[in-house]
């Protein structure tokens, strides 16, 4: 197993002890430093307390549940999130619209798994600089992408995307006439061979769809049936 050159801190919100000594120790082994929350609320406040560098999250705990724990570390900040999900049919709301999580887990689950989802999660994170500096820029018709402060903008308004929104999008933005198949997304994202599903992208899709419309743009990413998606003309119509 290949260790995290520094140490990152994983705060696992489980109301199951089991499952929390269990992943702590599978993050304690790849090098990272695993801090444990037992409900909701114990979460939040940890997470206050210690300022993760990623949060794995079940959805199903008592006092309050991990979606609404997702809603308000995304009023803080975009720390990345993992969800535990003990049901695939949950999947689309973790991964939807509202919440924007950048992966999820059904259990039962392996922790090599979970640990592997983590690690590359966080080798994304750690390309991002501690403050936003001028750099590199990526633009096609209204959209904007500043790819060294990991900053997308509409029309010079700044849109809110989690880790892997953004790394979709750049990666669509890098080539705007070329179509992505959902595997190919997946193994730039990830590396060839990582186990997630077409569902996983779709919703990431939809989430930087609503998110972008919102700000006025319709036609962010296109379509291609059977294909994949390709990077939209992003004019706004």
């Amino acid at each position: 197993m290949i260790l995290c050159p520094m140490p990152r801190t994983v705060l696992i919100v489980d109301d199951d002890p089991h499952i929390r000594q269990l992943l702590a120790f599978a993050l304690d082994k790849a090098g990272l430093s695993p801090v444990e929350a037992a409900d909701g609320e114990a979460g939040l406040a940890m997470a206050q307390a210690h300022k993760p560098d990623l949060v794995i999250l079940d959805i199903n705990m008592p006092r309050m549940d991990g979606l609404e724990v997702c809603r308000r570390l995304r009023t803080d900040g975009d720390t990345p999130i993992l969800f535990l999900s003990s049901r695939d049919d949950e999947i689309d709301r973790v991964l939807g619209i509202e919440l924007g999580a950048d992966d999820y887990v059904v259990k039962p689950f392996s922790p090599r798994e979970v640990v592997a989802r983590v690690m590359a999660i966080l080798r994304r994170t750690a390309a991002r600089p501690p403050q936003v500096e001028e750099g590199r820029m990526l633009g096609h018709g209204r959209l904007t992408l500043d790819l060294d402060g990991w900053c997308a903008a509409w029309d010079g308004a700044e849109v809110a995307l989690t880790v892997t929104e953004f790394s979709i999008l750049r990666l669509l933005a890098s080539m705007p006439a070329k179509v992505f198949s959902r595997d190919a997304i997946i193994d730039r994202l990830h590396g060839p061979g990582f186990a997630i599903t077409d569902r996983t992208i779709d919703s990431h899709i939809r989430n930087l769809r609503h998110k972008f419309a919102t700000a006025g743009a319709a036609d962010l990413i296109e379509t291609r049936a059977g294909i994949g998606y390709r990077l939209g003309p992003c004019t706004g119509a």
